[in-house]
């Protein structure tokens, strides 16, 4: 894979991973706009493992915290830990399932240009609202079962390239009530299961293909995604205690219409 195409590929993975634009929705278009040949499983799995390094480093103390709490739950900190890894288990099945659905009968039912088009303005206005209709008294220590079940089912969505994983994850929670850092947060610790999830399914239909695992290229790779991820989840995390999501609505829009507009005005195949 040429350095270029590589070294794009990991900062855009890394980058937009965490922020409500879609990864997978960037990823899709990538190789439309750029004429590029598929990156292969090795350096899709190389990236997931960069972006899944970043969190575990950013969010430590969560983890350490659900950690001790698993392993001790007599102290109340540690129950405050236990309680936040018993709410991010519940958030779990629901995709889990899914997508293990998806990918059994369908793995490539939603990889159309056309789809991230529409799911970039639909799901950015429903962003949009959530966060200018959503309270914000809500935080991570107070999340309940069943708000964990239902920002769980929401990223079911995220299946669809375009919806972005981490964008109606928050958005759900937004329309629970929660603060936009509280939601980016617990969104954010969400991913650890899904992205483990994701890179075993990879890692074994690789093993099955014969290919290597581990190469240059995915090393490159996966630091690339690891350092451009934690920029990206420290910048914002930042930004969440002074603006809204508006930003990242607007960015949404503008592709999606652009997308729209290359089709519908100029024929771009965005069909497959």
């Amino acid at each position: 894979m040429p350095l270029l195409h590589l070294v794009i590929l990991a900062l855009v993975q890394g980058i937009s991973e965490f922020l409500p634009v879609s990864s997978s929705g960037h990823l899709v278009l990538l190789p439309h706009l750029a004429g590029w040949r598929d990156q292969g499983l090795n350096i899709d799995i190389a990236v997931h493992v960069g972006t899944l390094g970043a969190v575990l480093v950013y969010f430590w103390r969560d983890i350490w915290a659900i950690l001790a709490g698993f392993a001790s739950g007599r102290r109340r900190q540690r129950r405050a830990g236990r309680a936040l890894g018993i709410h991010l288990l519940i958030s779990l099945p629901p995709v889990i399932v899914a997508g293990g659905l998806l990918v059994y009968f369908a793995p490539d039912m939603f990889r159309s240009p056309l789809i991230v088009a529409w799911t970039m303005l639909g799901f950015g206005v429903l962003l949009w609202l959530a966060d200018r209709v959503g309270m914000t008294v809500r935080r991570v220590e107070h999340m309940t079962a069943g708000s964990a079940f239902i920002i769980g089912m929401a990223q079911i969505l995220a299946l669809v390239p375009g919806t972005s994983r981490s964008g109606i994850t928050m958005t759900a929670a937004r329309f629970l009530g929660f603060e936009r850092a509280a939601a980016a947060r617990f969104s954010m610790l969400m991913s650890i299961p899904v992205i483990v999830a994701a890179a075993a399914v990879a890692a074994r239909d690789l093993a099955q293909s014969g290919e290597p695992i581990l190469s240059g290229d995915a090393g490159l790779a996966a630091g690339l995604a690891f350092l451009t991820a934690l920029l990206s989840i420290a910048i914002l995390m930042a930004m969440l205690k002074r603006v809204s999501f508006t930003p990242f609505v607007a960015y949404r829009l503008f592709l999606g219409v652009v997308l729209l507009v290359l089709y519908y005005g100029f024929g771009w195949t965005l069909g497959g």
